[in-house]
């Protein structure tokens, strides 16, 4: 590589070739899509060679961009390295952590409790950042992972605290309704029929469809119809109703995961600790084992 070209340069061109939009890569690292455009039009002039062509659906990597590719991921896996192991070494309980988790297992499983950490560790500052995906943590977008998943990623450590449990719930309300038939809630992607519809509801009709959980929820709290929900998310509403069904047992659960890298950092280990005593706690909540039958 040149002279002057550095790990910043090589960011923005990693993040417009895997994206292949100025937009997109943006978005990933946090800036205007105009710093994206500038800087690689920069790391261009630096090479002497143009890098991306401009098609309609984005930005095509020449063949200068398919060379140097492998050298830019060469370098980002010699940083990500570089700075798992310099996190990994601190072992006082200070500083900050970030941890991610989709919006409803923060608000139902973790949030209620997590005063219980921070007033035990002030020095600890806690980044609570909602995600439905996996965070990279390979790359430090976060430290600790709460995930719903049947099985994480090799590369990350962890454990499955409690498995994940489901019920099909619906709001008293429109259990008080006289209908000829269901209304059922699905997934957004769900185009084959639900294996609970097809042993339990056969002559039911779709009332409408969501892409996340609380807002399927909240169409069932909302008289809509009925929905196969999880039993932490369903169970915590009031007014809402377990149908008294057999369902085949979901293979997910509930996992704590950080990368392998940071399995002796003091702030990680104690917040995974706290993590995994917390939805322990929960069991009978994640687990539906004092749902509201009806």
């Amino acid at each position: 590589m040149r002279e002057g070209m550095n790990w910043n340069d090589l960011r923005y061109f990693l993040a417009l070739a895997r994206e292949g939009s100025v937009s997109g890569a943006g978005k990933v690292l946090g800036v205007e899509h105009t710093t994206v455009a500038r800087r690689v039009t920069a790391l261009e002039k630096q090479l002497g060679s143009r890098l991306f062509d401009r098609i309609p659906s984005g930005y095509e990597m020449t063949q200068v961009a398919e060379n140097l590719y492998p050298h830019a991921l060469a370098m980002e896996e010699l940083m990500q390295v570089a700075d798992r192991e310099v996190f990994g070494m601190d072992t006082q309980l200070s500083g900050s952590l970030k941890l991610t988790a989709s919006y409803d297992v923060f608000t139902r499983l973790v949030t209620p409790k997590l005063h219980r950490f921070t007033d035990m560790y002030p020095g600890i500052d806690i980044e609570l950042l909602s995600s439905t995906s996996l965070a990279d943590l390979a790359s430090r977008q976060a430290d600790i992972a709460l995930r719903l998943s049947p099985h994480p990623p090799e590369y990350l450590i962890g454990r499955k605290v409690l498995p994940l449990r489901h019920g099909i719930y619906a709001s008293t309300k429109y259990l008080k309704k006289k209908r000829d038939s269901e209304k059922l809630i699905l997934w957004e992607h769900e185009r084959k029929t639900p294996e609970w519809v097809v042993d339990h509801f056969p002559k039911a009709r779709i009332a409408t469809r969501a892409n996340e959980i609380m807002t399927m929820m909240e169409s069932v709290k909302n008289h809509l119809g009925i929905a196969r929900l999880p039993c932490y998310v369903a169970d915590a509403e009031p007014t809402l109703r377990r149908l008294d069904l057999s369902l085949t047992p979901s293979t997910w659960g509930v996992w704590v995961l950080s990368h392998v890298d940071l399995r002796s950092t003091a702030r990680v280990r104690v917040c995974r600790k706290f993590l995994i005593e917390t939805i322990e706690e929960q069991k009978s909540l994640v687990e539906g084992l004092s749902s509201n039958y009806h």
